[in-house]
């Protein structure tokens, strides 16, 4: 069974930075792309980030680039998003999963029907 585990949330102010990190058990991600989605109230869950099995390749949504970076350690089984200049609209329950990748970069979707319990990020102007 797959367990996601995602920390590192919390409240901080416009302009602040955090650092997410997901750790993975019940099955080795290493050969899979890795990346992460969010969920603001009363909105579906969208597509952040995604970093490919070796961590040689990211693509991030239009709304959080150049803001947001991606990385993973694939011998510690995680994956982690550090996030600076923190927008209002940032704001949201943060998921990882493994991510599935449509040809060219046409979509991005969780790989897996299971997810964590997410880490709230809020972020007050």
């Amino acid at each position: 069974q797959v367990q996601l585990l995602e920390s590192g949330g919390g409240l901080v102010q416009a302009g602040g930075s955090l650092r997410l990190s997901c750790a993975a058990s019940g099955r080795t991600f290493s050969s899979e792309a890795m990346g992460w989605f969010r969920q603001a109230p009363g909105k579906e869950r969208e597509f952040v980030a995604v970093i490919s099995w070796s961590g040689g390749s990211t693509h991030y949504a239009d709304s959080v680039k150049g803001r947001f970076t991606i990385s993973r350690d694939n011998a510690k089984n995680t994956v982690s998003l550090q996030m600076n200049s923190l927008k209002p609209e940032d704001t949201a329950v943060y998921y990882c999963n493994a991510v599935v990748v449509g040809y060219n970069g046409s979509y991005y979707q969780p790989a897996y029907d299971d997810w964590g319990q997410g880490t709230q990020v809020t972020v007050s102007s």
